[in-house]
């Protein structure tokens, strides 16, 4: 297997994918090949694996995908299409035998049908134990990670949206809307959109999807009617019997046999003359398989739906269960529909190589065949072939493809398509070949329609598809906020809180109503040495923030404190001796406002007490007051000036307004004109920044 890569970052890294416009769709297994199905979905940090199967050609640790590219333990979501091996023939080992902690979703008919199956393979495969992926206690053990999920039933993981739709394909089998940040994305898995005589046709999704993730299995082949599908199946079962030979139909133990099932078994109650040749279903699951058919009735289409109301059609009439082939007495011409599907080993095989010389019996594969097994090798009609034990045998008997695979064909595939019009499609479930014939049909069919513009991709194994969706992000207002109706240009201001991709903007105090958060004041307390005066203090802190930024205000009663100053009406300073605290509610302002404080006092206790221009006296003061009347005269003129002036306050009125400064606050008041404020407030300033700081 590969060298495994490292495709994962820290926490910070996963943080910055949340916010990512990518998305990468990955297939580490069905990327230009049929079998071991596999693809990596990953958007907004969230990682999802669909399926996890095996390739019928391959055994051992070669049949699984390529999972060593990936961490198992970064995997969000696991979602299981259907119970074919190719999709879920891995998962045992993928949830026993790896790191993986995520969640894991199948549908229920899928659960109860994907352990009977599973056991199967295990006893059936042909390889040593030690090249076993996993044992019939690791399948029991991973039925308990498994959860279920009702068709159309929604559900909410992680901040992932998904729901399932009927895929058609085989009985529970489910295609998976998902949708993360606002974008949908549909796994199809397998899929048919014809009806047959059991199953319904795959849904159509009411809601568009972004990316369809699509089969493409039958390239543009085009199936032939059910109905000529079905007569020449019968005709042809019909002539190897009446012969005197053995007709074999290689089957998986649940799916196509159903249907086969259903049509031998109309077709012997219609012709008595058949009724002496005894049909076999042989396969060690056959009971158990029919029980979870009886069971899921309603999982299939009206037909079955209205039959069961006067009788069970799985209760056949001419069509035997066969356990194994030391119950089988092989006397005479019989039809035998046997697993596994593709002759790789098991009943199916065994019988193959017993019949295979004689020219009177037949073998009919009704189904898909994956490069590298039996099944599609006597497709070709080899002369020979070479038997489980090594010995060449001669290939004598009749061999017929009659597909009665439930994929979708071309015609199929391009109206799914033209109906969902998504923007992107990737192909996946398919040889190299028919993977790329169908791209370029669907390129074709849609390049003269301007309207519609929709991306192929059809990425091999481990290659990654990048996509890139850019949204709004829009917050959704809540709580007291949203009380009022807002108006035009007003600002909101309030916590923009973020649950998993939805954004909500709420008033703190909202908080602990909406979300699992609170609201919390931190207050915090910062002591200092200081060596100075409070006065010289307060001088140093109004260097710093401006005339007016810091108040005196009184001391509390009981405290030892010898002044307390208010320093940008957000931080409360007490000196107490030579050591001075500040305190203040946490916030970024006031935090800001803080640092300057203390700044202030360490570069003040670095160069002593005797800062320069500190230190003041009545006669500066008085030499202050003297040169701001004449700038204020120059200014406005001699006649703006009051001619009795007040020790504590100056008042001077200049075009009708009256102003008032307070020499001991240095706080202005000023009549309605900001501009006039302003010119008289920056004189103040500077003179006294200037003069005595």
């Amino acid at each position: 297997m590969a060298q495994k890569r490292t495709l994962n970052g820290g926490g910070g890294a996963r943080l910055l994918k949340e916010e990512s416009d990518l998305m990468v769709i990955r297939p580490l297994g069905a990327g230009q090949e049929v079998g071991r199905s596999c693809i990596m979905l990953e958007f907004k940090g969230k990682k999802i694996m669909l399926d996890c199967g095996i390739h019928p050609g391959l055994s051992g640790m070669d049949a699984l995908p390529f999972v060593d590219l990936i961490d198992a333990d970064q995997i969000d979501l696991l979602f299981i299409s259907h119970f074919h091996l190719d999709h879920c023939g891995a998962l045992p080992w993928f949830l026993q035998k790896t790191s993986f902690k995520g969640r894991c979703f199948m549908t229920h008919a899928t659960k109860a049908i994907y352990r009977w199956m599973l056991s199967d393979y295990i006893k059936v495969s042909n390889i040593s134990t030690d090249q076993m992926l996993y044992t019939e206690a690791d399948l029991e053990a991973s039925m308990e990670k498994i959860e279920t999920i009702n068709f159309h039933e929604e559900r909410d993981i992680l901040g992932v949206r998904f729901w399932a739709y009927n895929a058609g394909h085989v009985l529970g089998a489910a295609m998976f809307m998902i949708e993360i940040a606002g974008i949908r994305v549909l796994y199809t898995g397998d899929f048919s959109r014809q009806e047959d005589r059991h199953l319904m046709a795959a849904e159509i999704p009411a809601m568009r999807p972004d990316v369809l993730i699509t089969e493409s299995t039958y390239g543009t082949h085009i199936h032939e009617k059910r109905e000529d599908r079905e007569n020449r199946f019968t005709s042809l079962v019909q002539k190897i019997v009446t012969q005197g030979g053995r007709c074999l139909i290689p089957v998986f133990a649940l799916g196509r046999a159903q249907e086969l099932l259903l049509i031998l078994d109309e077709y012997w109650s219609q012709n008595p003359d058949l009724q002496e040749i005894p049909i076999y279903y042989a396969s060690s699951l056959a009971k158990k398989c029919m029980a979870v058919y009886q069971t899921y009735i309603n999982a299939m289409n009206d037909k079955i739906r209205r039959q069961i109301a006067i009788n069970n059609p799985f209760v056949f009439r001419f069509i035997s269960n066969l356990k194994g082939i030391d119950h089988f007495d092989d006397v005479g011409p019989c039809v035998v529909m046997a697993s596994p599907g593709m002759m790789q080993s098991g009943l199916s095989r065994e019988l193959f190589e017993t019949w295979c010389t004689d020219p009177k019996n037949g073998v009919i594969i009704a189904g898909y065949c994956v490069e590298g097994t039996l099944a599609k090798t006597i497709l070709f009609e080899p002369e020979e072939i070479t038997s489980m034990n090594g010995q060449k045998l001669p290939l004598n008997m009749s061999v017929d493809y009659i597909s009665f695979s439930a994929h979708t064909d071309y015609q199929q595939t391009s109206e799914f398509i033209r109906l969902l019009q998504p923007t992107h499609v990737v192909l996946v479930h398919g040889e190299q070949n028919e993977m790329s014939r169908l791209k370029s049909a669907l390129m074709r069919e849609y390049e003269a329609n301007p309207k519609v513009q929709i991306t192929f991709h059809n990425p091999r194994n481990t290659q990654p598809v990048e996509l890139y969706f850019r949204g709004e992000k829009t917050a959704k207002v809540m709580g007291s906020l949203a009380v009022g109706e807002p108006a035009d240009c007003q600002r909101l201001s309030g916590v923009l809180v973020k649950r998993e991709f939805k954004y909500h903007l709420l008033a703190p105090t909202d908080l602990s109503k909406y979300t699992d958060m609170s609201m919390s004041i931190v207050t915090q307390k910062q002591s200092i040495h200081w060596p100075g005066s409070p006065v010289v203090l307060k001088l140093l802190l109004e260097r710093a923030g401006g005339p007016g930024s810091v108040v005196e205000v009184p001391v509390p009663e009981g405290s030892t404190a010898t002044a307390r100053l208010r320093v940008c009406d957000c931080i409360d300073l007490m000196a107490d001796g030579k050591i001075v605290t500040l305190e203040w509610q946490a916030t970024p302002v006031n935090d800001m406002y803080a640092d300057m404080v203390m700044a202030c006092l360490l570069q003040c206790d670095i160069a002593g007490s005797s800062v320069i221009g500190t230190r003041m006296s009545k006669v500066d003061e008085k030499h202050y007051q003297d040169c701001l009347i004449e700038t204020l005269q120059e200014l406005f003129g001699e006649q703006s000036m009051e001619k009795f002036i007040d020790s504590d306050r100056l008042t001077l009125t200049v075009r009708g307004k009256r102003i008032v400064i307070n020499l001991q606050t240095h706080e202005i008041e000023c009549d309605q004109d900001e501009q006039l404020y302003q010119t008289v407030y920056m004189t103040v300033r500077k003179l006294r920044q200037s003069l005595l700081l």
